[in-house]
């Protein structure tokens, strides 16, 4: 069973993973036009770009702290609900922050299928929770 705490950190995982993914798709914008003599050269020079771009390297790094907590919040938490909440919830978190900054996330049947998404996870969360005292 799944305290309220570790599903609380399991949301926040999914914010911070689904969250950052748009603006890490932004950050990116700009690394084709990067050209360089062999292979080495190219992937330093893309790594260099990444690295000194702040509209990347700030989502990365809030990205990856939502895989630290994951780790973290996995040693006591049951596994399957674990990846069935972030994992479901981080597609739904992408497509709210997509749509806030402009791009499409499809019509309506997107928007049935998150609603329907949320409605299983609260069906399993709800199943799964016990409030210690």
């Amino acid at each position: 069973m799944a305290t309220v705490l570790e599903a609380f950190c399991l949301v926040l995982v999914s914010v911070l993973w689904g969250a950052t993914n748009p603006f890490l798709k932004k950050g990116t914008e700009g690394i084709e036009k990067i050209q360089s003599g062999n292979c080495v050269t190219q992937l330093l020079a893309e790594m260099k770009f990444l690295v000194l771009n702040y509209k990347y390297l700030i989502p990365f790094l809030l990205n990856q702290s939502g895989s630290l907590l994951f780790y973290f919040t996995l040693a006591s938490t049951d596994l399957s609900l674990a990846i069935l909440l972030t994992n479901s919830l981080t597609f739904v978190f992408t497509a709210l922050t997509g749509k806030l900054l402009g791009e499409d996330i499809g019509g309506k049947q997107a928007i049935a299928g998150m609603l329907l998404t949320l409605i299983g996870i609260t069906l399993c969360v709800a199943s799964n929770i016990s409030v210690e005292p």
